[in-house]
């Protein structure tokens, strides 16, 4: 538990929840009141209209936002809204496509039921997180399509890029981040995992090659099985195969 001194010195966020179904309202606020004593819930809503006129009324630091609503979805409350100061986190039923959505825009969202850890590591990353913006218009743009993401958000320390995955050559692992290289030369170092992008990415036609290498398997230009086997990519760059990898490859490669 947490000491009064320590609760004092935590940063401070209003929240505002709406969520059509009173007990899961209920059940999130007993749970950020468990578990994370900085959200103080000024204010909840059962719908887009309703929380839309909460909203006019109420600006919170933090929105808790169901998806799916008797009078609309929640995307529906947010295009309606004139401006967005505050923060968002989702909460949805498992709907994978929605969840893909998410991960390329680099949304926060949370599955119901919601697990206390994933609402913690959710609420801790609150304190970096800037107000919705461009996230934001990315993942609305990617919900409204029925095709796999065109676009990524990616994070940097001191911005957020949104970036065309078309023009992804190929992602490298440095420690907690990865070094993203582009077709029009320039890299960028983004502060989530090669795991992380290996998972979102694999459906997009990018290929683990090596525990440090992720490549887009369109920017493949050769194979060379000269000096244990690299990958020549259209960047001219050299990409090491692991041998662990190497008939995984092979494989791949016929089916281009």
């Amino acid at each position: 538990m947490f000491s009064l001194v320590q609760i004092y010195e935590m940063q401070k966020f209003k929240a505002i929840i709406i969520d059509d179904i009173a007990q899961s309202r209920a059940t999130l606020k007993e749970d950020l009141e468990a578990y994370c004593p900085e959200i103080e819930v000024i204010g909840e809503a059962e719908g887009v209209v309703s929380g839309a006129r909460l909203l006019k009324k109420t600006t919170p630091d933090v929105l808790f936002l169901d998806i799916q609503m008797p009078d609309g979805t929640g995307f529906d409350l947010l295009e309606i809204l004139p401006e967005i100061p505050f923060k968002i986190i989702f909460t949805t039923a498992s709907d994978a496509f929605a969840i893909r959505a998410f991960r390329f825009s680099a949304v926060d969202y949370l599955l119901k039921p919601v697990d206390p850890d994933d609402l913690m590591e959710a609420v801790n990353k609150l304190k970096s997180t800037p107000a919705a913006g461009q996230d934001l218009d990315l993942l609305l743009d990617n919900m409204k399509s029925q095709e796999a993401p065109t676009k990524l958000s990616l994070h940097t320390q001191d911005k957020i890029q949104i970036v065309n995955v078309s023009d992804i050559i190929r992602c490298e692992s440095s420690g907690n981040y990865t070094i993203f290289h582009f077709a029009d030369g320039t890299n960028l170092m983004v502060t989530r995992t090669l795991k992380e992008y290996d998972q979102l990415l694999s459906d997009s036609g990018f290929f683990r090659v090596h525990q440090s290498h992720l490549v887009n398997k369109k920017h493949i230009t050769a194979y060379v099985k000269t000096e244990g086997g690299y990958l020549l990519m259209s960047n001219d760059q050299h990409v090491s195969v692991s041998l662990r990898k190497k008939a995984a490859v092979m494989e791949m490669l016929d089916k281009l």
